[in-house]
C-alpha cells in the first residue's frame, strides 16, 4: 500500500502516489523510545512500511553492544512488522536526520524525556535534532498510541507565511487515520490581521473539504495561545498537535524555541507532529519527502 501525499495545485483533489518507504525511530533504550516504537509500528502494520530502529553511539567498539541492544528490543514488538536494528556512530543532532535522508524516510517518530536517558533528548535537544532534519517528526512523551491511530488532530494556524506547509502532510495522516482536523488560530483584534486570519480559514477549510476530511475551526485567545492551545486540545482528547519548527534558521545553541518546546513537551503528553519550513515555499506546492 502507498502512502498519498497531497500536493496543492489548482486542482487540489489530485494526489501524487509514492512508494511506501520507511520510519526512523531513535532509540536510546529507555521506556519513552519504546513508546515511540509503538506509535512507529501502529502507523506502519498496515502501510507495510519498514522500521529503521537507529542509536547514535560516540566510537566503533560501542557498536557490537548496541546492535545487541537493539536486537532484544525487536524481539519484544510486533513480528509481522520489518524492524531494522541500526547502528550509526555520528552524533544525534546531525545522524538521526541524516540517516533518515538517506533512507528516503516517512517520518521520524521520537521520543522525548528528561535527562535520565544518556542521549539526553529533552524538549530542547529534541528541537536541536528536529532542526537539522529535512523530513517531519512526530515527538511522543509517555503516551502510549490508541488502536485507532491519531482520531483528531489539532492544527494551530498563525499569520506566518510558512504555517499552512504542515497542512499537506497532516491530511496525509487524516486520510490515513480518517481523522478530524480541528484547526485553530488566535483571535485577531486589528481589521486587517482579522481578514488575514480568517482568509487563513477558509483556505484550511476549502484544502481539507476537497480531500473529504472532516476539519472544524475555533478562533481562540490571542493571550497565552500556547495555553489555550492546549487547553483545546485536551478538551477534544486530541492525539496530535501539528506546527512548524520556525528556527529552523537559528543556530543550534541559541534557540529561543518557547513555543515549539511547550507543544511537545505538552503537560498533556499529546504527541507533536514537527516539520521545518521549506525556504522559498508559501504555500504547500511542495513534496515532502523529495
Amino acid at each position: 500500500m502507498a502512502l498519498l501525499l497531497y500536493l496543492y495545485s489548482k486542482q487540489p483533489c489530485k494526489t501524487k502516489i509514492m512508494k511506501a518507504k520507511s520510519f526512523i525511530v531513535p532509540h536510546d533504550f529507555t521506556d519513552v523510545a519504546n513508546i515511540a516504537l509503538q506509535h512507529a509500528i501502529a502507523t506502519a502494520k498496515p502501510l507495510g512500511l519498514t522500521i529503521y530502529l537507529l542509536h547514535v553511539v560516540a566510537k566503533n567498539k560501542d557498536i557490537a553492544s548496541a546492535e545487541e541492544k537493539l536486537n532484544a528490543i525487536i524481539k519484544t514488538f510486533d513480528s509481522s512488522v520489518s524492524i531494522v536494528p541500526s547502528v550509526r556512530v555520528g552524533n544525534i543532532f546531525e545522524d538521526i536526520g541524516d540517516f533518515a535522508a538517506e533512507h528516503h524516510a516517512e517520518l521520524i517518530f521520537m521520543g522525548t524525556h528528561g535527562t535520565h536517558g544518556w542521549q539526553h533528548l529533552t524538549g530542547m535537544n529534541a528541537l536541536k535534532v528536529i532542526t537539522h532534519s529535512s523530513v517531519p517528526f512526530v515527538i511522543v512523551q509517555e503516551k502510549s498510541t490508541k488502536e485507532s491511530g491519531y482520531e483528531n488532530i489539532i492544527v494551530p494556524l498563525d499569520l506566518n507565511k510558512e504555517t499552512k506547509q504542515k497542512l499537506a502532510i497532516v491530511a496525509n495522516i487524516a486520510q490515513y487515520f480518517k481523522s478530524k482536523v480541528h484547526v485553530v488560530t488566535p483571535e485577531e483584534k486589528d481589521e486587517f490581521l482579522k481578514r488575514q486570519v480568517l482568509a487563513n480559514i477558509k483556505f484550511a477549510e476549502k484544502y481539507f473539504s476537497e480531500r473529504e476530511i472532516n476539519v472544524t475551526t475555533t478562533v481562540l485567545p490571542s493571550s497565552g495561545f500556547n495555553n489555550e492551545v492546549l487547553k483545546h486540545a485536551i478538551a477534544i482528547e486530541a492525539d496530535l498537535i501539528a506546527i512548524m519548527n520556525l528556527n529552523k534558521n537559528n543556530v543550534l545553541g541559541v534557540l529561543t524555541a518557547n513555543h515549539e518546546e511547550f507543544i511537545i513537551t505538552n503537560e498533556a503528553q499529546i504527541p507533536a507532529l514537527i516539520m521545518n519550513p521549506i525556504e522559498g515555499v508559501n504555500t504547500l506546492s511542495v513534496d515532502f519527502n523529495g
